[in-house]
């Protein structure tokens, strides 16, 4: 008989719809490929957030039912999509000439290390048989006014993937403005990693366990 791991912080889902929740109202938006495409699904009420896309959508919405989906109309990350009432579809020049332009609000990321200062590596382990993913990443990084990290704290093999510096190759440099991972909601300060909250269940002391750099507690 297996016993399934008793589930600690918060799920994937409930990562993504705590992350929608402080999106403001009337954002234009671009999610990474992963845990960031969950974030379309948690649009909260009375907010209007247009999703972009790097391949050419603006006003992307979240994935289709089994089924019901067009094969056509797919993300950046070859996922299904559906488009909202008012999209609009353009070339791919020229969505990343809104990405390098500033005209998007924010960006959601997701990544395999942070370092205590908002550096970003999510594209490469540096491994030789590594297979690059950069796409649209070190464009976002650059061109976004803000950008967010949603991922698992800690690797699958218990690593923390927030750490004092990337020994990844990295995407940006100083370019995380906030984390929102399995454990805790974290800011990127000029201090280093500042918890903004945690998540139900957690205390202080076991993400600092489980993070690669110093936290500040939310009330410092």
């Amino acid at each position: 008989m297996t016993h399934q791991a008793e589930q600690i912080g918060r799920t994937r889902e409930e990562m993504a719809q705590r992350l929608a929740q402080d999106i403001p109202n009337g954002s234009y938006v671009n999610l990474g490929i992963g845990i960031p495409e969950l974030v379309a699904r948690f649009v909260p009420e009375g907010h209007t957030l247009i999703y972009h896309t790097e391949n050419g959508l603006l006003g992307m919405g979240p994935s289709p039912e089994e089924g019901k989906g067009d094969p056509e109309l797919i993300n950046a990350g070859k996922r299904q999509v559906t488009a909202n009432p008012g999209a609009a579809y353009f070339h791919h020049a020229d969505s990343f000439s809104m990405i390098r332009g500033g005209h998007i609000d924010l960006c959601v990321l997701g990544a395999m290390q942070v370092s205590q200062s908002g550096d970003l590596a999510n594209w490469s382990t540096g491994a030789p048989d590594a297979i690059p993913a950069v796409g649209g990443a070190m464009d976002l990084c650059a061109g976004v006014k803000s950008v967010y990290v949603i991922t698992q704290h800690c690797t699958k093999h218990g690593e923390p993937k927030l750490v004092e510096s990337c020994t990844f190759p990295l995407t940006g440099r100083g370019v995380i403005n906030r984390i929102y991972t399995d454990l805790a909601v974290i800011d990127v300060t000029p201090d280093g990693f500042k918890v903004v909250e945690l998540s139900p269940g957690v205390d202080f002391d076991y993400v600092q366990q489980r993070t690669g750099a110093p936290l500040i507690p939310n009330d410092a």
